[in-house]
């Protein structure tokens, strides 16, 4: 079995195996599987008319979406796993993620063990963007703090403010690491740099769009996000300076005014972080999109 190495020309066939059906997880995307590939070896085959994409790093190998294709086939997940076990030094890393809640009873049926991995937080886009009422009032009340004690500007995103908003992260990396020497967290911010450069070096390749927030004459914060389906579109960065206050809660709601045209938005996962699980939560999203792993029973 031929694996092809991904590249910016995968796009296109990438987005027909994606636009097969309909999906809400965030990681349904080209983008947020491209952004990745500095810290994993990722490679793609088509299995009986199935988009499979491995990923690969030094402690596994495991396939980042349930195979993509017009319907499920139980050939096509036996031949991932043998696939699988053939990378993983041990094979009980194998297994497949982000599957879909659809597509649980498929897998169980074929005597796979579904464990719950996540869940993608999603808002009505309306309610982030009006902030009415009084489960708001907090981040109202900070939104008003913000336009009312700084001379700002915002703007559409442009790549030439990748140096900029690369520089901003370092600094927010450090102010956030001061505040908590959790090592997986401090990890977890490493990781999302690499993506981040990735993000911005092909920003017009991947369809990303954003917006950013000049104080005076720095920027002092940048959001990006992609649509994900003709109803969502995720968040997938939004950075700030945390010592401008309100700024997080003013370019959030810019943000989501200026995505007018999507019902949703899609705030992804809270990687198992408390304090991001509260944040998150803070903007009253109106479902859990769960998603799950997908592995062998032990025999």
């Amino acid at each position: 079995m031929r694996l092809n190495k991904l590249s910016l020309q995968d796009k296109k066939i990438f987005n027909k195996y994606l636009g097969l059906s309909e999906h809400e997880l965030s990681v349904y995307s080209f983008a947020n599987i491209y952004i990745w590939r500095k810290l994993f070896s990722i490679n793609w085959s088509i299995i009986e008319d199935n988009l499979c994409i491995f990923f690969q790093n030094k402690i596994a190998a495991f396939l980042y979406l349930a195979p993509l294709g017009k319907d499920n086939n139980p050939e096509v997940i036996k031949e991932v796993f043998k696939i699988l076990t053939s990378l993983n030094k041990n094979p009980e890393f194998a297994h497949i993620e982000n599957v879909e809640r659809k597509d649980i009873n498929f897998y169980q049926g074929l005597g796979y063990k579904c464990s719950h991995k996540s869940h993608d937080y999603l808002c009505k886009r309306n309610d982030l963007a009006a902030l009415c009422g009084d489960k708001f009032k907090s981040k109202r009340a900070s939104y008003n703090y913000f336009t009312k004690h700084y001379d700002f500007e915002y703007r559409s995103f442009s790549p030439k403010l990748k140096k900029s908003c690369l520089k901003l992260y370092s600094y927010w990396m450090k102010m956030r690491a001061s505040q908590n020497q959790d090592h997986i967290y401090q990890g977890l911010m490493q990781d999302s740099r690499l993506s981040l450069k990735e993000a911005l070096d092909n920003y017009q390749a991947l369809d990303l769009r954003g917006g950013a927030v000049k104080v005076g004459k720095e920027i002092k914060g940048f959001t990006l996000g992609f649509a994900i389906n003709p109803d969502s579109f995720c968040i997938l960065y939004e950075i700030t300076d945390l010592a401008v206050k309100g700024l997080a809660q003013f370019i959030f709601r810019k943000f989501s005014s200026d995505l007018e045209g999507y019902k949703y938005i899609n705030i992804m996962d809270d990687s198992g972080l408390e304090n991001l699980k509260k944040v998150k939560l803070s903007y009253h999203p109106v479902r859990l999109i769960p998603a799950y792993i997908v592995k062998k029973k032990n025999e």
